[in-house]
């Protein structure tokens, strides 16, 4: 079991707090959080206060149970997707893209949507730009089905039912129980298709990048008009794509082992 973090300054009690609520899964409450750190509910309750002032921990709304604010996703996020830290991230995913000549990013889950924190773009005419720091749905999307198969069942489900799925092509799904069976199949898989569902003659294939500890945080994808890269030739990559999906999950995380 690992230590406990230090508590005895204003901002070491805070860190700590940090640290318990991004390390579980689930919303943490207030008796789960003095629990885990041994500190007074009256303590902790006033550092979660001075967190939630910064926008650092969020309430669940029909609960008393905290989780990431928007600030400190965003942090995350900026600190991940930093040039420094997507220097080997970037030079794995043109190396990827020269191989199958495909635009190819990396997402991760941000809120309701999927934010790409890296992206190579193909060198065909005819292709979606986007930059990195783009948005895209998570619904109907190859990396946010895939992200959306590997989160815990609460998780899921204030995504899937906490706002109405919008309905960007005739393919695109949206009903949270049809949509709950193809995660189920993505999970047992190892990874996801997406069929036209967020734009006519456009599909996608998406494999996940793990932390050290193996959990899914980001997914690996390409995508590509249909007729020039059809679903059967995406799959018959699935290997490549793996691979470089491990080696993007080692170069993320290198600089925290050094």
């Amino acid at each position: 079991m690992a230590e406990k973090p230090e508590t005895n300054s204003a901002i070491q009690k805070a860190l700590a707090v940090l640290e318990i609520v991004t390390g579980d899964i689930r919303p943490m409450s207030i008796v789960d959080i003095s629990e885990e750190l041994g500190l007074p509910r009256q303590t902790v309750h006033r550092v979660i206060r001075q967190l939630e002032d910064l926008n650092l921990l969020t309430k669940d709304p029909s609960r008393e149970r905290y989780t990431a604010g928007d600030r400190l996703r965003t942090l995350a996020l900026r600190t991940i997707s930093s040039s420094q830290s997507t220097r080997g991230t970037h030079a794995i995913l043109k190396s990827l893209v020269d191989e199958v000549n495909e635009t190819c990013n990396v997402g991760m889950l941000d809120g309701h949507e999927i934010i790409y924190i890296d992206r190579v773009e193909c060198d065909w005419p005819l292709r979606v730009q986007l930059k990195a720091g783009s948005h895209v749905p998570v619904h109907c999307t190859a990396i946010g089905k895939l992200m959306l198969a590997h989160l815990d069942e609460d998780g899921r489900r204030r995504l899937l039912h906490g706002t109405p799925l919008r309905k960007y092509t005739k393919y695109t799904i949206t009903d949270p129980a049809h949509l709950e069976a193809q995660l189920e199949q993505i999970a047992a898989q190892g990874y996801s298709i997406n069929k036209q569902e967020d734009a006519i003659g456009l599909i996608a294939m998406a494999v996940p990048v793990h932390d050290p500890q193996g959990d899914v945080v980001a997914g690996l994808g390409v995508h590509a008009p249909e007729p020039r890269f059809p679903i059967a030739k995406a799959i018959e990559h699935l290997g490549l794509f793996q691979e470089a999906a491990d080696r993007i999950g080692q170069s993320m995380f290198e600089m925290s082992t050094e």
